[in-house]
């Protein structure tokens, strides 16, 4: 095992029961709209049957994505922030700050985090994504876990620089 995978967990952050049923429904009830648009009788352009059929293919995928990415939790542990398959979204020296301010482009219910380098692209829907230096926590999220993973990551950063000066 890794060592990051043997830290303590500090803070987890899951998706709930019921927001990922909701989330899954309206975007599966979405897939099968478009679908069902493109196949219906009604007179149509070609065109407009196969651009109709690629969204609802495309919108099949992002209900498989966020089936999955809700199956996963966050964790924080002293060595950083990491997905519950061990994957380590953010190593905690890599982490210059964190925002959860009313104006900051943050996923809903979430927080984020500024990195001092940056990350591959990558996205979870309902949990977390990153461009660059932004990765953004949060989306199906409880807010009240979000706020609290926010506030011991904070907390953590304070002592850090604190101990730095």
């Amino acid at each position: 095992m890794e060592p990051s995978q043997q830290s303590p967990v500090l803070a987890s952050l899951a998706v709930g029961a019921g927001r990922k049923y909701v989330g899954l429904l309206v975007t599966g009830a979405l897939a099968v709209a478009l679908a069902w648009l493109a196949l219906s009788p009604q007179p149509a352009p070609f065109g407009m049957r196969l651009l109709l059929l690629a969204l609802a293919a495309a919108e099949s995928f992002v209900t498989w994505r966020l089936y999955r990415a809700t199956q996963l939790r966050l964790e924080l542990t002293e060595a950083g922030l990491r997905d519950s398959s061990g994957e380590m979204l953010a190593a905690m020296e890599d982490i210059a700050a964190v925002d959860r301010g009313l104006f900051a482009f943050k996923p809903s219910n979430g927080f984020l985090l500024r990195l001092k380098t940056p990350g591959r692209r990558r996205f979870r829907p309902g949990l977390y994504w990153q461009f660059g230096r932004r990765l953004g926590v949060g989306g199906l999220v409880h807010g009240a876990e979000a706020k609290q993973m926010a506030d011991t990551l904070a907390l953590i950063l304070a002592q850090r620089d604190g101990e730095a000066d």
